[in-house]
């Protein structure tokens, strides 16, 4: 599967949003990065889908603006105006030209969900491979309202239920895309949340 990282120069703070472009064109969230709509018609005309993990400003702010000019369907866990296709845990999405499964994964958002497929997982905010805090297994923060760290680490717990030892790509909404052991990646991450320590020195 082909992959594009569409805001990877972005120079505003905005979500990793990533364009599946073999098979079905999709989108991986929309981001907040204006002229983000250029940078998906730099690869395709046709973008027939996004995707949303979840529904922070940082993933969504563009949505509206991706929509009016490829006319995509979309889906969301939870509602949003531009929503065409309601998404529950235990659900498949078709991205590229692979199947995922959708896992309901809140704690860092109570909409997010992850998607699993043989070989890739878009894991959202709920685990990334590095950032500003750890380096090779981080996790979402839990520190703002509506935000729950026991809530987060059960996500994590489940998300590795349902994650295939095939799985060699990890694309998520910051940081780093990752290409090798992704499970081992999710158990550190898995195992830092545990520790129920503060993520940021200020948290």
């Amino acid at each position: 599967m082909t992959v594009h990282h569409v805001t990877e120069n972005a120079e505003t703070f905005t979500c990793n949003v990533f364009l599946a472009t073999d098979g079905r064109p999709t989108l991986v969230d929309a981001g907040a990065m204006d002229g983000v709509v250029e940078e998906i018609r730099a690869h395709t005309d046709d973008l027939e889908a996004v995707v949303l993990t979840h529904q922070h400003g940082d993933h969504v702010a563009q949505l509206e603006a991706v929509v009016e000019a490829f006319d995509s369907d979309v889906y969301a866990y939870a509602d949003h105006p531009t929503r065409t296709h309601e998404l529950e845990g235990g659900d498949t999405v078709r991205i590229g030209d692979e199947e995922f499964d959708v896992v309901y994964t809140p704690g860092h958002a109570d909409d997010h969900v992850s998607f699993v497929s043989e070989t890739t997982l878009y894991g959202g905010d709920v685990v990334v491979h590095d950032d500003g805090a750890f380096d090779y297994g981080s996790f979402g923060r839990t520190d703002m309202p509506g935000q729950d760290r026991e809530t987060l680490i059960e996500s994590i717990d489940r998300l590795l239920e349902r994650l295939p030892d095939s799985v060699e790509y990890m694309y998520s909404g910051h940081g780093g895309v990752f290409h090798g052991d992704v499970r081992d990646v999710v158990e550190t991450a898995l195992e830092r949340a545990a520790k129920r320590e503060p993520k940021y020195p200020d948290e």
